[in-house]
Formats: structure tokens, C-alpha cells, sequence
């Protein structure tokens, strides 16, 4: 239920990111993901459609956003999370930079989360 309620919001900020801005595609995203047992921390440079290892993770970025008018402010990027051995989804849906636990990762080892959009 938190998860479903979670992801309403995400859709409904993200549509009101669209509705009071026209949204341009990034080429990229950068994220950062951390091991909360080693306290690694590292960044993870992705293009569109682009996937990469971080632990037992395996991070694919499907897009990323941003407000047209300011590249710098708030973007959200589509992302499907797996485990590397077995691909058991651990997250698929959209993460907003501004907002990263609004529609996060819920891994008891793992946290990933947007940073910003590569133009």
C-alpha cells in the first residue's frame, strides 16, 4: 500500500513537473548508489537505455528529464532496478531528483538515487 501510494504521488508530481513546464529528454542521468554495509559510495554516469553494475545491482536507465527551461532544476529519470544474479526486479518506475524517497529503492543493502540529467 505505502509503495502504491508512493508511486501516485511520484506520477502526480511528475505530471505536474510536465504540466507547468514543457519536459526536455536528457541523454543521460547521473546517479549515485551506496552500499550501506562498506559505506561505498559511487557515481553512476548512464546514457538512455545504458545499464551498469553496482554491487549485486544491475541499474538500466530507460530516460531522463528536465524542465526545458531549466536544465538545472528537478529531474526525474525512468529506472529498472535487478539483482545481477537471478534479474528479480527490485524496482521499475520513475525517480525524481528532487524527491528521491517519494518512489525509492526499498533494498536493505542498496540505496540509488538521481542526481541530476547529462545534456
Amino acid at each position: 500500500m505505502r509503495r502504491a501510494l508512493a508511486l501516485l504521488c511520484a506520477l502526480v508530481l511528475a505530471g505536474q513537473a510536465v504540466a507547468q513546464e514543457p519536459a526536455a529528454q536528457g541523454t543521460g542521468a547521473v546517479l549515485r548508489a551506496l552500499d550501506k554495509i562498506t559505506t561505498e559510495v559511487r557515481d553512476l554516469e548512464l546514457a538512455n537505455g545504458a545499464a551498469a553494475e553496482f554491487g549485486s545491482l544491475t541499474v538500466e536507465l530507460g530516460v531522463c528529464r528536465f524542465p526545458e527551461e531549466n536544465p538545472a532544476s528537478d529531474a526525474y529519470a525512468f529506472l529498472d532496478i535487478r539483482s545481477t544474479e537471478g534479474g528479480q526486479v527490485l524496482f521499475s518506475g520513475w525517480m525524481l531528483a528532487s524527491s528521491p524517497a517519494l518512489n525509492a529503492l526499498e533494498h536493505p543493502r542498496y540505496d540509488v538515487w538521481v542526481l541530476r540529467c547529462t545534456t
